[in-house]
Formats: structure tokens, C-alpha cells, sequence
């Protein structure tokens, strides 16, 4: 679960005493991001470690390879959104709207009828969050009113561009740490998808860092690395990493904010 190092990088930040007044969020960023907005305080760090690391998380990825083929081979998908969709709804409350979370949220989904981008940001907050988090292939659309959604990494997998708009002048960028590694040709059939995916939301990413303000200050925050595992297909399941995932992202996005002291501060 490479989405992990978000709550490393989450925990040095509120132990810099960095606080959110904003939370945007994408795909893995919309699950962390809507209980932060629940709860923008450290103690959703401990929460974060014990959801990641229950056996109710690895439920959501862990059918056996033969169950995901023949579900696969039935329709679109290799895993139920009903493991993901109890784990939201008993970490976020099931009725639970985004008015009633302490701070503003804005979670990013794929329309697939419209081709486009859709920020969910007012009303049901779990159905939203299911659909910026339902990977294309992993998970089945998912369905809102007469639209179906996906992941909204597909559309806009880093979106400083949405938090500039929303008002943000200091903004962390919480990545899984693609971004960091350098980009080479597929070798593989399975790696063909994944350069061309890197590709556009690299592409996307640049842009709108091109793009900024000067009054806007952007700090992408460390994983503290990464092992070779988290390039195959399987990463995901990885569930047994999730602790040092965590303390690499912890340590690396300490030293990062203690040689960026001004960083969200109005001054910096």
C-alpha cells in the first residue's frame, strides 16, 4: 500500500506544527485526506498506522489471484469495492457529509461519461472518496447519480492547480514517491501502461509548477526512498511494508521541513 508514506509525511508535518486549512485530495490522497480533514489533528497519524495496518485493509486487496482472474474474466475488475467501502464507512461514519468535516475537503474523481475531471466537495462523503479512489482494473466504477467514476489520479493525480484556485499559498505536496524516481522505457508488457500513466501525470504536474504564482509556495514532501518491489504490479498488495513506509516518509519529511524552517508560515 504505497499510499503509507502519506502518513509518515502527515506526521511531520504536525509535528512541525503544520496544520491544514485545506485538504485535497486524490485516488489513496482522498482516503488519508478525508479522515485528516475529519480529525486535522496528529492523532489521526495513529489512526492512519492502525486502518493501514488492519486486517480489514488488507481485505480490500486480498482476494487470491484466482479469485481476482475469475472475477476478472467476468467483468471488469479484480477486487469488490465492498471491503473499501466498509472500511470508509466505519472510519468515516456511513452518512457522514462533507459539510460536517472540520475542515474544507475537495476530493478529485474521473467522470466517464463526460471524459473530464469532477471535484467532489458538499454532500455524501464516502460514495465520493469510493469513486477518486477506484483504480481502473482493481476496482469497478463507481456509480454516482447517472455518472460512473474512477480514480481521479487519471485526470489530475497532483492537483496543485485545484488547490491554487481554492486559495492555497502554501501548499505540501503528499506523494507516493513515483515522482521521484527516474523514468525509463518499458521492459515489460505490464510496464507499458504505467510509463505512459507516468508520462501525462509528470507531464501535468510540471505544468501547473510552472504555472505557480509568486505568492504560492509548493514543498513536495520526501518518502525517504523506495524498494524494488514497489515498481511491479503487486505493490499495492504490499500490506507488510506499510510500517516502513511509514518511518522512511516520517524521517526523510522531518529533515526535509527542518531545512525548510519558513515553510507554512505567512512569511516564508
Amino acid at each position: 500500500m504505497l499510499g503509507a508514506v502519506e502518513v509518515g509525511m502527515l506526521r511531520a508535518l504536525f509535528r512541525a506544527d503544520i496544520k491544514p486549512d485545506l485538504v485535497i485530495g486524490t485516488s489513496i490522497g482522498a482516503v488519508n485526506g478525508a479522515l485528516v480533514a475529519a480529525d486535522p489533528t496528529e492523532a489521526v497519524t495513529d489512526r492512519l498506522v492502525r486502518l493501514w495496518a488492519s486486517p480489514e485493509a488488507s481485505e480490500v486487496y486480498g482476494d487470491s489471484v484466482a479469485r481476482q482472474l475469475r472475477r476478472f474474466a467476468a467483468r471488469t475488475h479484480l477486487h469488490s469495492p465492498l471491503p473499501l467501502r466498509r472500511l470508509l464507512e466505519r472510519e468515516l461514519g456511513e452518512l457522514t457529509t462533507f459539510e460536517e468535516l472540520k475542515v474544507p475537503f475537495r476530493c478529485c474523481a474521473a467522470s466517464i461519461e463526460r471524459a473530464a475531471e469532477h471535484w467532489f466537495s458538499a454532500g455524501p462523503l464516502v460514495d465520493a472518496v469510493l469513486a477518486s479512489a477506484s483504480v481502473p482494473g482493481l476496482l469497478p466504477p463507481a456509480r454516482i447519480g447517472e455518472e460512473h467514476y474512477v480514480d481521479g489520479g487519471i485526470v489530475n493525480s497532483i492537483p496543485i492547480g485545484e488547490a491554487v484556485s481554492s486559495g492555497a499559498r502554501h501548499i505540501f505536496v503528499l506523494q507516493v514517491g513515483r515522482i521521484e524516481r527516474p523514468l525509463m522505457p518499458p521492459r515489460r508488457p505490464w510496464e507499458v501502461a504505467q510509463v505512459a500513466f507516468e508520462i501525462a501525470r509528470r507531464h501535468r504536474f510540471a505544468r501547473e509548477l510552472a504555472a505557480l504564482p509568486d505568492d504560492v509556495h509548493v514543498h513536495v514532501l520526501p518518502t525517504g526512498g523506495h524498494e524494488p518491489r514497489d515498481d511491479t504490479p503487486w505493490a499495492y498488495r504490499d500490506m507488510a511494508a506499510v510500517g516502513r513506509r511509514i518511518s522512511r516518509a516520517y524521517t526523510a519529511s522531518r529533515r526535509y521541513l527542518a531545512q525548510h524552517p519558513s515553510a507554512g508560515r505567512d512569511d516564508a
